[in-house]
């Protein structure tokens, strides 16, 4: 497995892998897939805050962080964003990347990272359980997607 900076030429890899979850999951709450142009954009403008990792050359799953709510004071926490394709789940993708992840957001400076998680998947709850973040709220039927209303839980980890 190789994990490293995401690249212009990862951006049709990034959008299979999330648009599946998009499409066909509670996973996330979001409904409009997304296009190569804005996953392109994200790259850029996040740079090292965006990895990837690779296996036989083939980008199996991506991370990254952006800003957990606007304004100065929360210029130290950020939420985080790991999708994984089905065929790199259980090998320990998931657990480098997060942890790649956390190492250039402390060379950021950044305090906390955020997790927003559905419900219906718990288990990114477990997951991130085991790699030391904290369960700080569950916020009832804020999410709506496939006819449903969904839960969203919100853990942290303070860095």
């Amino acid at each position: 497995m190789i994990l490293r900076r995401a690249e212009k030429s990862d951006v049709d890899s990034i959008c299979d892998i999330t648009n599946l979850l998009i499409r066909d999951t509670l996973i996330t709450f979001t409904t409009k897939e997304r296009d190569a142009a804005s996953v392109a954009n994200d790259i850029n403008a996040r740079g090292a805050a965006y990895l990837v990792a690779e296996i036989d050359n083939q980008v199996v799953g991506f991370a990254t962080f952006g800003a957990f709510r606007s304004g100065p004071g929360y210029a130290r926490t950020a939420e985080h964003t790991i999708q994984l394709a089905a065929s790199a789940r259980g090998l320990g993708v998931g657990r480098a990347l997060m942890q790649r992840l956390e190492t250039v957001a402390r060379g950021m400076g950044l305090h906390v990272l955020v997790a927003g998680i559905s419900a219906a998947n718990p288990g990114a709850v477990t997951f991130h359980r085991k790699l030391g973040f904290q369960h700080v709220a569950h916020l009832p039927e804020v999410g709506f997607k496939h006819g449903q209303y969904l839960d969203l839980i919100l853990m942290q980890k303070i860095l």
